[in-house]
């Protein structure tokens, strides 16, 4: 029998994804409603029911990003309470735990980042994904991944050519997801180093280019080191 495998955030943008690619994994998805991640109680409920070997938490508050700024407390219950629940009780029940994450979480300005790097969120929505990585960090039988993804096509009118990235699609995570279930740590998740505007255009040809200015807070070069992800994609 395949292995059970809870995925939390069962109505979001990358499980949704998720569950038209992998057809072939043994995958129980949960919505708010039926998992609430600030219920410990709710959370051993399901586990209990399902009996996982391991659960992928994609639960989190991401867009718009301002609401991590005017509602703290609700960045902070959902993205680091939320994180610690799910932490606490699948160490209860020595669940496997991959954790999404997010890129942010560098500081942007040199690129080229290490899994091993120190790290420095330049807003509040990638502190509040550190908060969640410091929970999963403290459970041994867990998976971190930084990643740096969006909806395909690029949804947005515009986009900029002077800041670097590592995007890649939810479609091309949920491909090469399977092969990431067995890893532990910390792992960079991306794509081709490039200009967003580059990115974008691929999918999107009218997209328009715009320059970030220099004067805001922004990270321009959100590039990660991606090797330990290619020699793993290598071997399998």
């Amino acid at each position: 029998m395949k292995n059970r495998i809870i995925v939390t955030g069962g109505n979001g943008r990358f499980a949704k994804i998720l569950k038209k690619e992998n057809k072939k994994l043994n995958l129980f998805f949960f919505s708010k409603d039926k998992l609430d991640i600030l219920n410990l109680n709710s959370i051993e409920r399901v586990i209990k029911k399902i009996k996982p070997k391991i659960l992928i938490h994609c639960a989190a508050l991401s867009r718009p990003m301002n609401v991590h700024e005017n509602n703290i407390s609700k960045s902070i219950d959902l993205n680091i309470i939320g994180t610690a629940n799910i932490t606490k009780m699948c160490r209860k029940f020595n669940v496997k735990l991959i954790y999404f994450s997010t890129a942010y979480v560098y500081e942007g300005t040199k690129g080229n980042y290490n899994e091993s790097d120190p790290v420095k969120p330049f807003n509040n929505y990638a502190l509040s994904k550190l908060g969640g990585e410091c929970a999963v960090s403290m459970y041994e039988n867990s998976l971190i991944l930084r990643i740096q993804m969006t909806e395909k096509p690029f949804k947005y009118k515009k986009a900029y050519t002077n800041v670097i990235s590592n995007f890649l699609f939810h479609e091309d995570l949920a491909k090469i997801l399977p092969k990431l279930l067995n890893k532990k740590g910390i792992l960079n998740i991306g794509g081709k180093t490039q200009s967003i505007h580059s990115f974008a255009k691929k999918t999107n040809p009218l997209v328009k280019k715009i320059k970030a200015k220099k004067n805001i807070k922004f990270p321009f070069k959100q590039t990660m080191n991606l090797k330990k992800l290619n020699e793993i994609l290598k071997k399998n």
